[in-house]
């Protein structure tokens, strides 16, 4: 089973095009980056449990209605009475999503004692606990702790780090010397480069960069491939790199590759191909839940091959 560790929160989706002072209503959609890579991950048949933390409220009831609906394991979520459950606003402006995201929600809170023993196959986690404690040492304690395979994605959110930013690039740091596959977005990654920290410098095993509508690149060792990308008309971008990463974790889990992280040119460029036909195809929905299910992917002729090699 593979487990995240992270946020999980209702993003308000602006119904209208536009500045978010303009809109005048919002959809409601279940999100937070780890929840959205377990979802994607339950779609394409691989067991998840995410340890996270949700308000005693009808947004936190929601989200755990949501998970369990798609069949992750919530078990490991706490409840807090303290604070509420964490929402985002999120405007669209040609499908590419700009954040508001909420201080002092309950994810914020986690703390060590609220996350039970756990056995799991990979730890997935991301940046975003790490901007408030307690969650900032509950996630290192965790991570430091548990000698599995673990999974980074270096989801910056500036906003969070007003004032902080050298904080950030620390705990940053931090974070990559203790992941062994680390997903990254190419604005990223030259943000990071401008800072000081090369990541190519890290001990990682995989490494993913993701570049858009130009596609994704992986190097593992001293393999390096470029994969282009699938060209759709995007609805909505929210979640992509998620769907990504859920496909890519999909494909190394199915081909029973996660332990050891040993891949040749060929199954590098499959991984890749197939996390950018997933994240391509969940644009074309509303919301960031919007990775197709294992039973439609695997009806599409290139999807299906692509699917059953992963699995060899």
């Amino acid at each position: 089973m593979i487990f995240a560790i992270g946020e999980v929160l209702i993003d308000f989706i602006a119904r209208d095009e536009g500045a978010l002072k303009d809109v005048k209503s919002f959809e409601k959609h279940p999100g937070g980056a780890p929840a959205n890579v377990l979802v994607g991950l339950s779609r394409l048949g691989v067991e998840s449990a995410l340890i996270s933390k949700v308000g005693r409220d009808p947004f936190g009831a929601f989200l755990l209605e949501r998970l369990e609906e798609e069949g992750v394991n919530t078990s490991y979520v706490a409840l807090d009475g303290e604070r509420h459950t964490g929402v985002v606003f999120v405007q669209l402006i040609g499908a590419k999503p700009e954040f508001i995201l909420y201080d002092g929600v309950a994810y914020f809170n986690l703390k060590a004692e609220d996350i039970k023993p756990f056995s799991a196959e990979l730890l997935h986690f991301g940046s975003v606990l790490f901007a408030r404690e307690p969650s900032r040492s509950t996630l290192f304690e965790i991570l430091e702790r548990e000698k599995i395979t673990k999974s980074y994605d270096v989801n910056i959110r500036l906003d969070l780090w007003r004032g902080r930013e050298d904080d950030m690039l620390a705990d940053i740091e931090r974070a990559l010397k203790l992941a062994d596959i680390i997903k990254i977005g190419d604005g990223e990654l030259e943000f990071l480069k401008e800072n000081g920290i090369d990541i190519e410098g890290f001990d990682f095993k995989l490494l993913a960069v993701t570049r858009g509508g130009e596609g994704s690149e992986l190097i593992h060792g001293g393999i390096e491939v470029k994969v282009p990308a699938y060209r759709v008309e995007p609805v909505d971008t929210t979640g992509a790199g998620d769907a990504y990463m859920a496909a890519l974790l999909a494909s190394l889990h199915h081909m029973d590759k996660i332990k050891n992280l040993e891949l040749s040119e060929g199954e590098l460029y499959r991984i890749g191909r197939f996390a950018n036909l997933i994240a391509a195809l969940s644009t074309m929905k509303r919301g960031a839940w919007s990775v197709p299910k294992l039973e439609e992917v695997v009806l599409m002729r290139e999807v299906r091959e692509l699917y059953q090699r992963s699995r060899r």
